[in-house]
């Protein structure tokens, strides 16, 4: 394979996906930290506030649908399918790269090819984030929208209280992971290459 050669990973409808999801989720964090806190929203006005939220968070509904579908029918589901072989060994060798290797001129341990878009962390990542946490955030986020469907009380304790909290700790975990996501972007032939690489969809080997 050489130094120069370029694998197409991201076909229009991943890039359009990627595009609308990256400016909803900044708003919903925007937004939601707004509604949380003690910010002054006299500005913008905390009504509108919460309408560009659920507004915000019926868009990334629908385009998670776009995601979700569009794995079933095309080639780029494959990607996040995880092995057995080696569940626990290889993460772990991505982490000590990550961690050491990269640090100290070692060789990326899992290179990619057309058919590994992710090292096993960044796959496992990616798996419990689009596959968990985000169907996860999204159906809490419409139980508050209607919270005469969520059960009035668990033992005790208030159901909409509870799927509140549910919501923000899963907000919480996604703007985490958005942040490692970025950082991550950066580490390539340069800190723009992945960027350049989701724009045109090409990535260069």
């Amino acid at each position: 394979m050489g130094a120069t050669e370029k694998i197409y990973f991201y076909p229009v409808w991943l890039r359009i996906w990627h595009g609308i999801n990256a400016i909803g989720i900044l708003l919903l964090i925007f937004t939601g930290i707004s509604m949380q806190s003690s910010l002054d929203n006299s500005v913008i006005g905390f009504n509108l506030i919460i309408n560009i939220h659920n507004y915000a968070g019926v868009i990334v509904t629908l385009n998670y649908l776009l995601f979700f579908i569009g794995n079933l029918v095309t080639k780029n589901g494959r990607y996040y399918l995880i092995k057995m072989k080696g569940f626990l060994k290889r993460p772990i060798k991505q982490a000590y790269y990550y961690a050491w290797g990269m640090f100290h001129g070692e060789t990326y341990p899992f290179p990619l090819s057309e058919k590994r878009k992710f090292n096993p962390l960044q796959k496992y990542f990616y798996v419990i984030v689009m596959y968990l946490a985000v169907p996860g955030v999204i159906i809490t986020g419409f139980a508050l929208l209607f919270p005469e469907l969520i059960i009035e009380t668990v033992y005790g304790v208030s159901g909409v209280f509870m799927t509140a909290i549910f919501h923000s700790a899963l907000g919480f975990f996604i703007s985490v992971f958005l942040l490692i996501h970025l950082y991550v972007a950066t580490i390539g032939k340069s800190p723009t290459e992945n960027f350049k690489s989701i724009i045109s969809g090409w990535h260069h080997v």
